[in-house]
C-alpha cells in the first residue's frame, strides 16, 4: 500500500463523518471532515508531513510552512520535519486567530525563523470556500512573508479552489472530496 492509499484509509476511518454540521464558512453540510483526527494521529501525521512535503518540494526556495491555528499546526510541523529529513529545511509557523494578549502581542509564532520576505506556503486541513485560507494568506503577507500558494489536506470541492485562484493564489490538495467518498 502506498503512503497516499494509507493516508486515504486513515482519513476515511478517522476524519470523515456523515452527519449534519455547520462549517466554519457558515454553510450547513451533511458531511464533515475533521482533519485533526488524522493530522494528530501518529501514522496519519507522519503521512501528512510526507505528502504535503511531496506536494511542495518542486516549489523553489520555500522557507516556511504554516497557517491559522489549530488546523494548520500539526500539518506545518509534520511538513517541516519531512522537509528537514530530505535536506531542505522549511520552518513551521503558526498564525494566531487573535494577537497574543501579553508580551509582544504578536500574530505569528515562529517569527525568528522567518526573516521579512521569506517565501512560505500556507497549509490547511480542509478547504470549503477558501475564506480561512485567504485570511491566512493576508495575515502572512501583513507580517512581511511572501506567500507562494496553499496546500490543503482535503478540498471539499465547494468553490474554495475557484475563490482562491480568483485571488491569484494557487491551491494544491492532497485529496478532493470526490477522491475520498463516492
Amino acid at each position: 500500500m502506498t503512503d497516499r492509499e494509507r493516508l486515504k484509509q486513515i482519513i476515511i476511518e478517522l476524519s470523515y463523518e456523515k452527519r449534519k454540521v455547520t462549517l466554519a464558512s457558515g454553510r450547513e453540510s451533511d458531511f464533515y471532515f475533521d482533519g485533526k483526527q488524522t493530522t494528530l494521529h501518529a501514522e496519519g501525521g507522519l503521512l501528512v508531513g510526507k505528502l504535503f512535503y511531496e506536494a511542495i518540494k518542486d516549489v523553489e526556495n520555500v522557507q516556511g510552512v504554516g497557517g491559522i491555528t489549530l488546523g494548520a499546526d500539526p500539518i506545518a510541523t509534520a511538513t517541516s520535519i519531512a522537509a528537514f529529513l530530505d535536506g531542505r529545511p522549511m520552518h513551521a509557523f503558526i498564525i494566531r486567530k487573535e494577537p497574543k494578549g501579553h508580551g509582544t502581542g504578536q500574530w505569528l509564532e515562529g517569527r525568528k525563523n522567518l526573516p521579512p520576505g521569506a517565501r512560505v506556503v500556507i497549509v490547511e486541513d480542509v478547504v470549503t470556500t477558501g475564506g480561512s485560507s485567504m485570511k491566512a494568506v493576508r495575515r502572512a503577507e501583513e507580517e512581511g512573508l511572501v506567500v507562494l500558494g496553499i496546500v490543503a489536506l482535503v478540498d471539499r470541492e465547494e468553490g474554495g479552489r475557484e475563490n482562491i485562484e480568483a485571488e491569484g493564489v494557487w491551491l494544491r490538495s492532497i485529496f478532493t472530496k470526490s477522491q475520498l467518498v463516492a
